[in-house]
């Protein structure tokens, strides 16, 4: 179970170029996290729009915890930041501050995207201080690349629809390839929602139980919001699922 929320963070906040348009001043979205047959814990993400050194930038916080009897065990608590210029939909700014029972980090990465270069500094560790590491074109971070994808246009976003990116994740470089492979009717506990099935291939072994073990549905309309996640875990299995949303732009279209 260590780590699990890093993980839940990683295809979460994986979900996303055009401009940032489509995301409400102020929008926040909650989901409920199980392990197994446990309540686990939250994760929640806010988005306020703000001035970044001098450009219009998408100001997002992620957070995400253990709670009630898995807490007592195994204490996680999670904050991920980033700013995201709104015209570029890259990051400018990325923090990862995570406690996860005896897991500690804290990493700044600051993207040069005019150089493809990034500077990481080592929070927890000051005598490590800062380093200039080669970067790649387009690079987005853990909670960039979820408003890159929410950005789309459902004609961008179509069955069959094949999105590859390169995510940054602590300190090192990820590929992602994301799949939208069709639609479907969930059940929440807001009613029933037609979604986007969009299934990531991931690197297995150390987590995943196999490339593609990992499932996201998120709302098939504007907003594409994050409605539920499944992951089969080298050791258990997890799921999120929406739990509280306010402040989106789109109305959601769920029936009873």
């Amino acid at each position: 179970m260590k780590k699990f929320l890093s993980i839940i963070s990683i295809f979460i906040f994986i979900l996303g170029f055009g401009q940032i348009d489509n995301i409400a001043d102020g929008e926040s979205i909650t989901l409920r996290i199980h392990y197994g047959f446990l309540n686990a814990g939250t994760a929640n993400l806010t988005a306020q729009k703000t001035t970044f050194k001098g450009a219009p930038h998408l100001h997002v916080r992620g957070t995400g915890q253990t709670t009630g009897a898995v807490r007592a065990f195994f204490k996680v608590e999670d904050f991920y930041e980033s700013y995201i210029n709104m015209q570029t939909e890259l990051p400018s700014f990325y923090v990862r501050n995570v406690r996860e029972g005896s897991y500690r980090q804290h990493l700044e990465t600051t993207f040069n995207h005019d150089n493809n270069t990034l500077v990481l500094t080592d929070k927890k560790t000051p005598a490590n201080g800062s380093k200039v590491i080669k970067s790649v074109k387009g690079v987005q971070d853990m909670l960039s690349c979820f408003y890159y994808l929410r950005s789309k246009t459902a004609a961008e976003l179509r069955t069959g629809t094949v999105i590859n990116m390169n995510v940054w994740i602590d300190d090192e470089m990820f590929p992602f390839q994301l799949k939208v492979v069709g639609t479907e009717n969930l059940d929440t506990k807001f009613g029933t929602i037609n979604c986007l099935k969009i299934i990531p291939s991931v690197k297995s072994g150390r987590v995943f139980k196999e490339k593609e073990g990992v499932t996201m549905w998120v709302s098939n309309d504007a907003n594409h919001i994050p409605i539920l996640l499944k992951a089969e875990l080298a050791v258990g299995s997890l799921k999120a699922s929406i739990d509280g949303y306010k402040n989106v732009k789109y109305p959601l279209k769920f029936t009873k």
